[in-house]
């Protein structure tokens, strides 16, 4: 307060009065703000000192003091003790209550003193504009007291949400990791303690950051996130749920990756290699990239692409026969093969999907059966080239699928296709 204020232009005996009286009223006054505090608010929790008292109580009791002593007899606005007020903000942070309650317990406590106050005011006679300053004095006063505690409900905040995260990385290290031994009650131990209910499947996402500052995608809490990595890993409970696949394309916007198939979850470890494996087929541009992908809807692409050596060397072995074809020549047969395979039909069945002429399905397939002879109708060579022919149109190979007809057909006719000279 100034010198030139209303307060300070009352004469010092009462001033001294004032203070005497309100200095021996705090004892009582702070044991009713705490009883208030308590009768509004049940669930904050008494909690003692080495004493045995309620800390919330001395904490009350020192503000009054030092407010009541600060106003009597210095010049300078009340100061506040930090330490005890940053104390009770980390207690309200580590009982998981809201700022909100926290700044209402403290209005709730200047309020009763400030009708305590401005009656003992009254009854010394303070004028009325001293006491108007004295009650802006202690507004301001109590917001110092509101940003030391905010500061400790921050810090204990923050100390909360690290020590989660630290917990939750050694949940998904147990997870995804090759198990020797059964981890069911260490994975059980370690969920509890970052509050995670363990569901009976699991999904593992592995991502890839559109930027290196990128900000973490907005998942769920009940999603395991890990940001450390350089590529992100997430596990995501029940991935089956209704709902599930569209809330997690929609929180990961900007980011692409892979989701492994649902496993159960101590199997964590599977649907993570699969989704390793898909996210490397993206790099080559083997599978969409740009957006975040599920396995299970690509499982034809992560079964024959993924074995890759296993599976040239089978091409290599099956489609020996066009090896003195030329290159166009070879690729028009093989997507040919393909097709017959795949409908099982006659030269119409394979000209309609290949946007072909019958006549030119059928001088293929004349070639295709000199060049194989009686193996084209072994079973299990006929799966081998198909394995393989899907394979290689996976990869880029072949041509994808043609459906489209080249223009509608008339009633009573075949359906016009594109022509093609046989070779």
């Amino acid at each position: 307060m100034s010198g030139r204020s209303a307060w300070r232009g009352v004469p010092p005996p009462q001033l001294e009065k004032f203070a005497t009286l309100a200095l021996d009223e705090v004892p009582r006054l702070a044991d009713d703000i705490l009883r208030e505090i308590r009768r509004e608010y049940p669930l904050v929790p008494v909690v003692l000192n080495d004493t045995g008292e309620p800390m919330a109580l001395v904490g009350i009791r020192r503000a009054l003091e030092v407010f009541v002593q600060q106003i009597a007899h210095t010049e300078d606005r009340p100061r506040y003790h930090p330490e005890v007020f940053q104390e009770f903000g980390r207690g309200e942070g580590l009982h998981g209550r809201s700022l909100d309650s926290l700044q209402a317990i403290y209005r709730l406590g200047v309020r009763l003193a400030w009708r305590r106050l401005a009656e003992l005011g009254q009854q010394v006679e303070i004028p009325p504009p001293a006491m108007y300053e004295l009650a802006e004095a202690g507004f301001e006063y109590l917001d110092g007291l509101v940003d030391q505690s905010v500061r400790g409900y921050a810090e204990a905040a923050a100390r909360q949400a690290g020590e989660r995260l630290r917990l939750q990385r050694k949940l998904l290290e147990l997870l995804l990791s090759e198990h020797r031994a059964d981890p069911t009650e260490a994975v059980a131990e370690r969920a509890a303690r970052v509050g995670w209910p363990l569901p009976e499947q699991v999904a593992v996402g592995v991502l890839l950051r559109p930027a290196r500052e990128a900000v973490a995608p907005a998942v769920g809490q009940d999603v395991l996130l890990d940001m450390e990595n350089e590529q992100p890993r997430m596990v995501v409970p029940d991935p089956g749920a209704a709902g599930r696949p569209e809330l997690l394309r929609r929180a990961m916007t900007g980011w692409s990756g892979a989701i492994g198939p649902p496993v159960p979850l101590l199997d964590a470890a599977k649907s993570l290699r699969w989704a390793e494996v898909a996210v490397r087929l993206m790099e080559r541009g083997l599978l969409p990239s740009g957006e975040v992908l599920f396995c299970s809807e690509h499982t034809e692409a992560l079964v024959l692409l993924q074995p890759e050596e296993l599976i040239n060397d089978l091409a290599r072995r099956c489609l020996a026969p066009l090896a003195h074809c030329g290159p166009a020549h070879g690729r028009r047969l093989a997507e040919t093969l393909l097709a017959w395979l795949e409908t099982r039909g006659g030269a119409p069945e394979v000209a309609a999907r290949l946007g072909v002429h019958p006549q030119t399905v059928r001088y293929r397939l004349r070639q295709i059966r000199e060049l194989w002879g009686d193996e084209i109708d072994d079973p299990d060579r006929r799966f081998e080239l198909e394995l393989v022919l899907r394979a290689q149109r996976l990869r880029g190979g072949l041509g994808p699928v043609r459906r489209i007809m080249a223009g509608p057909a008339t009633p009573g006719t075949a359906p016009r296709r594109v022509a093609e000279t046989p070779e």
